[in-house]
C-alpha cells in the first residue's frame, strides 16, 4: 500500500529535496511526476528569496553550494518532521501507517532485514518499507544526508551526525566446509590456518579492516588467494572447498543450519574477534512512529541473531 504524504509545507521544499537527491532537474521532475520547467521555477525561485545559487551547474549533473548545504541540512529536518508529524496524527486514528527507508548490507539481506520486515507485517500491516543495498562506507552518509531514514551495518565509526540505536556483535570465523581438518575445532587462529587458501572480503566490507592488523600479527600476507565484493561469492567459493573464508555467520545461516558450511570463531591471544553490526538514524531528527517501530524489529532480529555474548544496545 503507497503511503500518503501530507503536503504541510512549500512546494519548493520538497522540490529542492527532490533535485538534491536525483543530482538533475530532470531526474528529479520524474520522480515528482511534474514538468522540469515547474521544478527548475521552484529553485529558481529559492535561490533569488536566499540571494545565492543552491546548486553548481556542472556538465555531469548538480551539486550543492555551501548555501545549498545549509538549507539541505533544514529542508531534510523540516520533512522528516512532517512524517512524524504524519505517522502521529495516524495513531490518534488507531493506523500504524507510514513509509520507511532503510540502506544496509547484501548479507544482512539474507535473514536479519527479512525476518525484521516480517515481524513489522505482523505489528503494522499498513508500513511500506524500501531497502537499499549500499557499500559500508556509502551508508552512514546515506542516513546522516537523509536519504533513509535507518543505517544496518558493520563496523561504523562514531559521528556526531549519526544517534546508534542499536548493536550486537557477532564472532569473526573461519568458514570452511564440514571435511576441512579445521571444522571440528572449537577455535582457531590464523596461525592455525596459514596452510589454508585464504578467502578474504574486499575493501568494501568492514571485515578487512578488522583483518588486515590480525594478519600482519600472523606474519601473514594481507592479500589472499581470493577476495571477493560480495558475500554470496565468498560462501560459493568456502562451499567448493578452495580456501578458508574469513567472516562472520551473517548471510551464512542457511548453509550452517544445514551443516554445508561450518564457522569457526577466529581468537586473537586469548580472546574472540568480533565484530559490532549497529543500527543508525539521523541525531538530530526524530523517528516517525513507522520508523520506530521498524527499528524495534530490527533490534529484536539482531537479539535473536547476534552471538550470545554480543551485548545488545536497546532502542
Amino acid at each position: 500500500m503507497k503511503a500518503r504524504h501530507l503536503r504541510i509545507h512549500a512546494a519548493a521544499l520538497h522540490y529542492f529535496d527532490a533535485v538534491r537527491r536525483a543530482g538533475s532537474i530532470r531526474a528529479a521532475a520524474r520522480r515528482l511526476n511534474v514538468a522540469s520547467s515547474a521544478v527548475n521555477r521552484q529553485i529558481l525561485n529559492l535561490e533569488a528569496e536566499i540571494g545565492a545559487p543552491l546548486f553548481d551547474r556542472l556538465p555531469v549533473g548538480l551539486k550543492l553550494t555551501a548555501a545549498g548545504e545549509i538549507l539541505a541540512h533544514h529542508v531534510i529536518t523540516v520533512l522528516r518532521d512532517a512524517e512524524r508529524t504524519e505517522s502521529a496524527l495516524d495513531a490518534l486514528h488507531g493506523l500504524r501507517a507510514g513509509a520507511v527507508e532503510l540502506v544496509t548490507l547484501e548479507g544482512l539481506c539474507h535473514r536479519i532485514v527479512p525476518g525484521a520486515i516480517a515481524a513489522l507485517a505482523l505489528r503494522a500491516p499498513r508500513v511500506s518499507i524500501g531497502v537499499d543495498i549500499l557499500a559500508t562506507e556509502e551508508i552512514p552518509n546515506a542516513v546522516a544526508n537523509g536519504d533513509a531514514h535507518l543505517g544496518l551495518a558493520f563496523e561504523v565509526r562514531p559521528r556526531p551526525d549519526l544517534r546508534r540505536i542499536a548493536v550486537a556483535r557477532y564472532r569473526l570465523g573461519a568458514v570452511v566446509t564440514p571435511a576441512s581438518p579445521l571444522a571440528t575445532k572449537a577455535w582457531v587462529t590464523l596461525n592455525d590456518c596459514r596452510d589454508f587458501p585464504a578467502v578474504l572480503p574486499k575493501r568494501n566490507f568492514a571485515n578487512r579492516n578488522q583483518l588486515h592488523p590480525i594478519m600482519f600479527e600472523a606474519g601473514l600476507s594481507s592479500s589472499g588467494r581470493y577476495e571477493a565484493g560480495s558475500i554470496e561469492l565468498m560462501k560459493e567459493l568456502a562451499l567448493r572447498g578452495l580456501g578458508v573464508a574469513f567472516m562472520t555467520r551473517v548471510g551464512l545461516e542457511t548453509e550452517l543450519d544445514s551443516g554445508r558450511l561450518i564457522h569457526v570463531p577466529l581468537r586473537r591471544g586469548r580472546g574472540p574477534i568480533y565484530s559490532e553490526l549497529g543500527l543508525y538514524a539521523r541525531a538530530d531528527t526524530a523517528l516517525s512512529l513507522a520508523a520506530e517501530l521498524f527499528a524495534e524489529s530490527i533490534r529484536d532480529t539482531m537479539i535473536a541473531s547476534s552471538d550470545p555474548d554480543g551485548a545488545v544496545a536497546p532502542v
